[in-house]
């Protein structure tokens, strides 16, 4: 089945750069667009997206490894404002001063 009509990428590419990917690199994390640079292409239109990531979500071989499933950190207070200091704006700052 065809995904990506603008490129022409097919189902059958996708698991195929997936399957290579995992291969090559069984730690890697694969993302639509390393699919499309592994396939010697670039996304287009968007419009596949949805679907190309259907198609990703599918393969079995796109697990995360469990090495890397605990690395991302819990939200807690203290992060909750994403690493920015305080007063991030430039309104905020100019108020502050």
């Amino acid at each position: 089945m065809i995904v990506c009509h603008c490129t022409n990428i097919s189902d059958h590419d996708i698991r195929a750069a997936i399957d290579w990917m995992r291969t090559s690199d069984p730690q890697t994390i694969i993302t639509p667009g390393k699919i499309y640079h592994a396939l010697g292409k670039s996304a287009d239109c968007g419009g596949c997206m949805p679907l190309f990531l259907d198609t990703m979500r599918s393969d079995d071989n796109l697990e995360v490894p469990m090495q890397l499933r605990a690395l991302r950190a819990r939200p807690t207070e203290e992060t909750d404002h994403e690493g920015r200091s305080q007063g991030y704006r430039i309104s905020q700052q100019i108020t502050a001063a």
